[in-house]
């Protein structure tokens, strides 16, 4: 499903450069398909919106999920995966995913990452929410994203013929007048004048731009992540899907600042034995599921929720004092628990969920393939099918790697020749006022979050319609960008009348298999359903 094609209110290119491949964001999907592109010999071009390590990937406490034990298999991990997408996993993404991924973790270890390990030299590998098995290879104890994110920009600096952009925030998609993708334009602070824009052409285009979760109030994610490509894919016509599946982490820690963001208080923590208690120091999630604790997100998300609704308390507590060496096991952790005055040793943890992880964004095949040509997507901004309605435990990182892999095989299979850019499109999407960022923010937490009923995604609504058109500059693009992605998401939200995954309706409590497929949402906030085939 596309829709009407738009631009970015704002002056036209100043300046063009030219290169192979535009690879935009610099997580662990850009970075991987950036490096596996240049082993094919192509040039590339990374554009990232602040500094190389200022995106999600870095914040990534957990681990990566592969199977890496002689006792796992990969039709297990598919089948936890599966599970965790209550319905609306593609089996075909997934067995991708499983089967390609051990390989590509012990690529990234060839790159440098370094991962803990037991005095033998084996890699130590723990469990979280939703895994039946231990698969989850982890670095510094839980500063995984850290660390691969390090390896990966040693990696990348150590190739001249990878050109590097910060401090730009890419606009929209270039395409030919066939339509096909041929560069993106893109403001780079400090180029020109303040409002100056120029474009990067290339062959293909990649986005690996990552998550929305700045749409939120409260959120795990960093300022940078504002939906930037998923709002780029809306404008340029591309299919976008499942924008309803926000997963809302369990356990943020809890520190009552509003728009900011959160400490992630690892499920990790979990898996080592820690407990969530109630008010009363009762461990409400014994009985509510076989696994407790570790039960998939959206069932210890609803959990907590129904637990802070009747003590009207705006979080619950993380037991994790029994747990053997917490504070060495956990630094990253404890250091954020000790910022607010918790010492995990001794103290409870204060704890509530937060707006983590985009289960949907721009559609692609299992190559990355999006529905222009020449435009690809990977990482959070992509929705390849892996994770359905409800993303399983550090598949994330995982998805990254494999698909960023896939992109590069692909477009280094097929390259056409540098296409020249048709006419912009003359309809325009405003600037918006950055003042707005915040009451959207709130409006689509109280109305469009982890609770969600009809009344309360009207709300949600006139939030969105709130916004004010702005003069064209940074700020103003991004807001536009949220306001558009917040308007996609409670389309696709109001439309799905039931509860599956993360998507939780309080006027519709169940599952239905009437429900078994997918919303497809267009710029214009339209969603239009498409069954799952058998």
């Amino acid at each position: 499903m596309g829709s009407a094609k738009a631009r970015l209110a704002g002056p036209p290119p100043g300046w063009a450069e030219r290169t192979d491949v535009v690879v935009v964001g610099s997580g662990i999907a850009g970075l991987t398909c950036a490096l596996h592109l240049r082993e094919a010999g192509l040039h590339v071009t990374v554009v990232t919106k602040v500094n190389i390590d200022d995106g999600s990937t870095r914040w990534a406490q957990g681990g990566i999920a592969a199977v890496l034990d002689p006792l796992d298999t990969p039709a297990a991990h598919a089948e936890d995966t599966l599970v965790a997408g209550v319905g609306l996993g593609n089996p075909a993404a997934v067995d991708v995913l499983v089967r390609e991924g051990p390989a590509r973790v012990r690529e990234l270890m060839r790159w440098g990452a370094a991962f803990d390990r037991h005095p033998d030299g084996s890699l130590m590998l723990t469990r979280e929410g939703g895994h039946h098995a231990n698969r989850i290879v982890h670095a510094g104890g839980d500063a995984t994203g850290a660390e691969v994110q390090r390896a990966l920009h040693a990696a990348v600096q150590r190739d001249p013929w990878i050109r590097l952009i910060e401090h730009a925030l890419v606009l929209d998609l270039l395409t030919t007048k066939k339509g096909r993708a041929c560069g993106v334009t893109l403001h780079v602070l400090g180029e020109g004048a303040e409002d100056g824009v120029g474009a990067v052409l290339a062959r293909a285009v990649v986005l690996a731009t990552g998550g929305m979760g700045q749409i939120y109030s409260v959120t795990t994610n960093p300022a940078v992540s504002t939906g930037d490509g998923v709002a780029l894919a809306l404008r340029a016509g591309a299919e976008v899907t499942d924008l309803e599946f926000v997963q809302f982490h369990p356990t943020a820690l809890y520190t009552a600042r509003g728009g900011a963001q959160q400490p992630l208080v690892s499920e990790a923590l979990r898996g080592e034995g820690g407990y969530l208690r109630d008010a009363d120091g009762t461990r409400f999630m014994v009985g509510q599921h076989e696994l407790a604790e570790l039960a998939p997100r959206d069932i210890v998300a609803k959990g907590i929720h129904r637990v802070m609704a009747a003590e009207g308390s705006d979080h619950v507590w993380l037991d994790a004092r029994h747990v053997e060496d917490v504070t060495s096991r956990f630094p990253t952790i404890t250091a954020f628990c000790r910022e607010a005055g918790v010492d995990p040793a001794h103290d409870l943890i204060p704890v509530a969920p937060a707006a983590h992880y985009a289960s949907g964004g721009v559609r692609t095949d299992l190559h990355g393939r999006t529905s222009i040509k020449g435009l690809y997507a990977c990482g959070e901004v992509a929705c390849t099918g892996v994770h359905g309605a409800n993303r399983l435990a550090s598949n994330s990182l995982l998805e990254g790697l494999v698909f960023g892999r896939r992109i590069a095989s692909d477009i280094a299979a097929d390259l056409p020749e540098q296409g020249e850019p048709a006419d912009a499109p003359t309809n325009t999407a405003d600037a918006v006022a950055a003042s707005g960022r915040l009451p959207l923010q709130r409006g689509m937490s109280r109305g469009a979050g982890v609770l969600r009923s009809a009344e309360s995604l009207k709300e949600a609504a006139v939030a969105v319609a709130a916004a004010e058109a702005a003069p064209a500059g940074t700020a103003a693009w991004e807001a536009a960008n949220l306001y558009t992605v917040a308007g996609a998401l409670v389309a696709a939200a109001t439309k799905r009348e039931e509860t599956r995954g993360c998507h939780w309706r309080e006027d519709f409590p169940e599952a239905s298999d009437a429900w078994l497929g997918h919303l497809l949402v267009s710029l214009d906030g339209k969603a239009k359903w498409e069954q799952i085939k058998s």
